[in-house]
């Protein structure tokens, strides 16, 4: 590997983790609180993917209105979600994880059928400017993700420190029964929740969608590796997922590039296996009693 291809592919990786932890931190916190896995969340990415692709390159909304509206779109789906499958379920961790693997399905088969199958819809890039790295190119679109990724994750975390709502987040994640018992609307604290998870999966899908091909498939691509990142960082915990979703967006990024693909996929699910032999918990996350 030349130095050019050597920066050309740390760029690469910073991109690519920063859209993870964007994925991955949405995805633990509503674990965090609900204590239930949300299969579909990567087709929240997929919602948010479409949304830009109808309202910036078919009907010619500015980019960023548009990908305010894959922000609202993954809201509101994160909102649905919520009230019709994981409230109803609450308590039943088996139930929740079939019920939102079947929703996968409904997602895949319903953008299928809407936008076609086997079509790869491209989304025109509004920055068509390269950014010069030590010498290596790497286009704008990869670059603004990851300023995005540290203003979306950082002021989640302030958020969460010094707000009301947030704290009462914090609160229900770590003893909902105890949360309870001092005032805390639960509901409204998974509703909460899961807005922000999908809200921040809708502004990851439209930032990236200039990037990936967007297709029904796009949401199943992109599940896998966000649940490896959530497991090998520590299930709830922001900080766990934020360092994983780096540690794997290089090593993930490095391995496509000097082999491919499914090896690179290979090598992330074998990381996870070896974290979990040496802490079950995660990187950063807590033991289970």
């Amino acid at each position: 590997m030349n130095s050019q291809l050597l920066l050309q592919t740390i760029a690469n990786a910073g991109a690519v983790s920063a859209m993870y932890a964007m994925i991955a931190v949405g995805l633990t916190l509503a674990f965090g609180v609900m204590q239930m896995a949300n299969l579909a969340h990567g087709h929240f990415f997929m919602a948010g993917a479409y949304t830009v692709y109808a309202l910036y390159a078919l009907h010619d909304w500015p980019f960023w209105f548009a990908v305010a509206g894959a922000v609202g779109i993954g809201a509101v789906i994160g909102l649905a979600v919520e009230r019709g499958i994981f409230r109803p379920l609450r308590g039943d961790v088996v139930g929740g994880f079939i019920a939102t693997a079947g929703l996968m399905f409904v997602f895949e088969v319903f953008m299928g059928e809407v936008w076609g199958w086997g079509h790869m819809r491209q989304v025109p890039s509004p920055y068509m400017r390269a950014v010069k790295f030590f010498g290596a190119s790497v286009s704008f679109q990869r670059v603004i993700v990851i300023p995005f990724a540290i203003a979306c994750i950082g002021g989640l975390l302030v958020f969460m420190r010094w707000f009301r709502l947030g704290r009462a987040l914090r609160a229900v994640a770590q003893d909902p029964e105890a949360a309870s018992l001092q005032g805390i609307n639960i509901n409204r604290m998974t509703a909460l929740a899961m807005a922000i998870a999908g809200a921040l999966a809708g502004i990851s899908g439209g930032i990236m969608s200039t990037i990936y091909a967007v297709t029904p498939a796009l949401g199943g691509h992109i599940i896998l590796p966000a649940l490896i990142v959530v497991v090998v960082g520590g299930m709830g915990s922001v900080g766990g997922v934020t360092l994983a979703s780096i540690l794997l967006g290089f090593i993930i990024t490095f391995v496509t590039t000097l082999v491919d693909g499914v090896t690179a996929m290979m090598v992330s699910v074998a990381v996870m296996a070896l974290v979990l032999a040496i802490r079950p918990q995660g990187l950063m996350g807590h033991v289970v009693t």
